[in-house]
């Protein structure tokens, strides 16, 4: 059994970590190479940098980041943003980072995930899916502080937004997350942008629904708020990985604290 996984996340804009909920309203969460360190520290299996800023412009920046993360920290990084084609991806690479995770580029031309696994190998090319639902009785983006929240996946669709989660592209995420495998992705990092930032825990049901549409491993992410969060997705949701970012960035909880805690409870973590 593959012992399961801690990854923080940090969303990089300018050089900077950033956070905000339901992808908007950013803050300036500190240095990224500073926050990796600390992150290796406490445990973390890995690390996802996500380049927001993501203009042709500005790759130098990111690059720089991974450059420096590279150098502080030996756990490995995957790095993520703006990428769109396989020069980036070699760019990235060879700055220091272990995977590549291509969203946007992905969904425009699906074939640059078979090129890129051909060329680079598929265990360093993750597939971003960030999904959200839309019920059958046509309500999407429900507010779960407010209304009793239980969907019935056979009902439902998630449906997968490129361009940071800004524009709709009427994909199934479900039918993506398997073309995607079928492509040569070596793994899914599947968002609910429904849960991101609430603290509210992951979305068992879309997790799970891409889970068992794929035979490769899903890292979960979007809504995690407690430690038994982490525990239920990675039990009942089937996600080889857990990821999370404000809950770590601000030290709500460490990921010391939720390792110990998924031990306790049976779950086989490095």
């Amino acid at each position: 059994m593959l012992a399961k996984r801690i990854i923080p996340c940090l969303d990089v804009k300018d050089a900077r970590v950033v956070k905000g909920v339901k992808f908007l309203n950013l803050k300036d969460a500190g240095d990224p190479v500073e926050i990796a360190r600390r992150y290796e520290k406490e445990g973390a299996d890995e690390l996802v940098f996500l380049d927001i800023t993501a203009s042709h412009e500005k790759r130098k920046i990111i690059l720089e980041v991974v450059r420096r993360a590279a150098e502080n920290v030996f756990m490995p990084l995957t790095v993520g943003g703006g990428i769109r084609n396989l020069s980036d991806i070699r760019d990235l690479l060879n700055a220091g980072a272990d995977k590549v995770s291509i969203n946007t580029a992905a969904v425009k031309n699906p074939q640059l995930i078979r090129d890129a696994s051909s060329k680079f190998g598929s265990q360093c090319i993750v597939v971003a899916i960030d999904a959200k639902l839309h019920m059958a009785n046509g309500i999407s983006h429900m507010d779960k502080s407010t209304i009793s929240y239980k969907p019935q996946a056979i009902s439902n669709k998630w449906e997968v937004y490129i361009n940071g989660g800004r524009t709709p592209t009427g994909l199934d995420a479900l039918k993506w997350a398997r073309k995607a495998e079928k492509l040569g992705a070596g793994e899914i990092l599947l968002t609910s942008m429904d849960f991101d930032g609430t603290k509210k825990g992951y979305d068992l049901d879309l997790t799970k629904a891409v889970t068992a549409a794929v035979h490769i491993p899903v890292i979960a992410s979007g809504g995690a708020g407690e430690k038994e969060d982490f525990y239920a997705v990675l039990t009942e949701g089937g996600a080889q990985a857990a990821l999370a970012a404000s809950l770590f960035h601000y030290q709500e909880l460490t990921i010391k604290e939720v390792k110990s805690y998924l031990r306790k409870r049976g779950v086989l973590v490095r």
